[in-house]
């Protein structure tokens, strides 16, 4: 039998991305802004919930473009308010379009949103050596300085808890426990 990280559980969905997803580094920009935009509508909820409507947010986010995003106007938000598909929370609509803004002068001002993010593990992955799900944190050193460069830079919904768990969903850190087959997957890849 498969060992797996203890919080997959039995759900088809969330073995399939933790399988395939969770903890492979990704350096793509346009990408790590779509996942930063969407661990940020989980805060208060549990990942499920956003991973159920991942593919609706892709939609209704104009495929996480971030010049679409940074424009919306007042019948957007209205739109979005209305679409059953995402969480319909106008804080968190709000909050994407202002970190769409963030990130575009990110773009602008470093050249690569990647880079500036991965700064924070010192550009490779860090990999924990977890014995059980109970010893990984939910927030580091490393969280805490991401979710204060990004705040200082205007993103909203990036506190350090959100920011570790993008930093684990993006390989950032290799959180798989050390006797989940990802683990040593996962720290192959960097």
């Amino acid at each position: 039998m498969t060992r797996r990280c203890d919080w997959v559980g039995s759900d088809t969905m969330y073995i399939e991305y933790h399988d395939q997803e969770w903890g492979v580094p990704v350096y793509d920009d346009q990408l790590l802004f779509a996942k930063l935009i969407l661990d940020g509508a989980q805060a208060g909820l549990s990942w499920i919930t956003i991973l159920r409507k991942r593919d609706n947010y892709w939609r209704a986010f104009d495929q996480f473009d971030p010049q679409k995003i940074a424009n919306y106007d007042d019948a957007k938000i209205t739109e979005l308010l209305n679409d059953p598909g995402i969480v319909r929370n106008r804080l968190k609509i709000q909050a994407a379009i202002k970190n769409a803004r963030a990130y575009l002068a990110i773009r602008e001002e470093e050249g690569s949103f990647s880079d500036f993010l991965w700064q924070f593990v010192g550009r490779s992955p860090i990999q924990n050596q977890w014995q059980t799900m109970t010893n990984i944190p939910a927030k580091t050193d490393e969280s805490l300085a991401m979710s204060k460069a990004l705040k200082k830079r205007g993103f909203n919904f990036v506190g350090p808890t959100i920011c570790y768990a993008f930093m684990q969903a993006v390989g950032m850190v290799n959180d798989h426990i050390v006797d989940c087959f990802r683990h040593a997957e996962c720290a192959a890849l960097s």
